[in-house]
């Protein structure tokens, strides 16, 4: 995509209008949000914001050594394992109801028009495994995320999709992102880095969807994340290249969706 490209430090006001840069920690990520459609959260401010610890996610690291092949991919690659979970967060719950819940396992759907390489199909992955669904840190970040975006968009309800991805380099090269620039279908997407290990590249890069600007960095801190209003931009993320080729490399990723009104699914798009 021919669109022009600063690095996040020379992000500015210019990429949304009077607007302030969409990283640093002179604004909150809400103000951030509001600004620019994107804001870049650091791990302390990811935990920060979600009620964490420093150390809260650590555990969770070991769950995406186990994820079973994507077996959907259409470029004839083999790089990517991925598992996905689907849950419904009731901003408003009634006395003694849930506030979160997680919803029956279904496929996970995303029409053409956000997706030309792998939309229009129903794509069944391995649901998160039963310990990481439980470990305290998945629903603070879920509910903690969920509260800022309905902030920025006030909701009755989320429907939010968690998807676990590894994406690695044993054939050369891994494509966090082989259907390029997109949207998602939905209203918020987090992607948070949750390790990289022997690689370069995986440079993440986040367009205006109406406009000629962008800004291009790298998450590279664990538990850091890259925080979107989809309506306002576009993502992708540059192919990962092992940096040593006789060893092993990899760049797992937890991308969390929030959309109102329902999931995705087969008419609508």
């Amino acid at each position: 995509m021919n669109r022009g490209l600063t690095t996040l430090d020379e992000a500015v006001a210019g990429f949304a209008a009077g607007g302030e840069p969409a990283a640093g920690n002179h604004a909150d990520a809400a103000e951030r949000l509001c600004a620019a459609g994107y804001a870049v959260l650091s791990a302390a401010e990811l935990a920060a914001l979600c009620g964490l610890g420093a150390q809260a996610c650590d555990q969770a690291a070991a769950y995406w050594n186990a994820l079973p092949p994507d077996s959907y991919l259409k470029d004839g690659g083999h790089y990517r394992s991925r598992r996905h979970a689907s849950y419904i967060h009731k901003l408003r719950a009634a006395a003694g109801e849930n506030e979160l819940a997680l919803a029956p396992h279904r496929a996970h759907y995303q029409p053409t028009t956000y997706n030309a390489l792998h939309g229009g199909m129903l794509r069944w992955y391995a649901p998160l495994d039963a310990g990481l669904l439980a470990l305290p840190c998945m629903a603070a970040l879920l509910l903690g995320l969920g509260r800022l975006f309905a902030q920025l968009r006030p909701q009755r309800q989320w429907f939010v999709e968690a998807h676990q991805f590894r994406i690695d380099t044993h054939e050369g090269i891994g494509r966090p992102t082989p259907e390029g620039a997109h949207r998602d279908g939905v209203d918020f997407v987090a992607v948070i880095l949750v390790q990289r290990h022997g690689i370069r590249g995986g440079e993440t890069r986040v367009f205006q969807a109406d406009g000629p600007h962008g800004v291009r960095f790298t998450l590279e801190q664990p538990w850091s994340a890259l925080l979107m209003d989809d309506s306002r931009v576009i993502h992708e993320s540059t192919p990962i290249l092992p940096t040593d080729p006789t060893q092993p490399g990899w760049r797992d990723t937890l991308v969390l969706t929030w959309r109102a009104g329902g999931f995705l699914e087969p008419g609508q798009g």
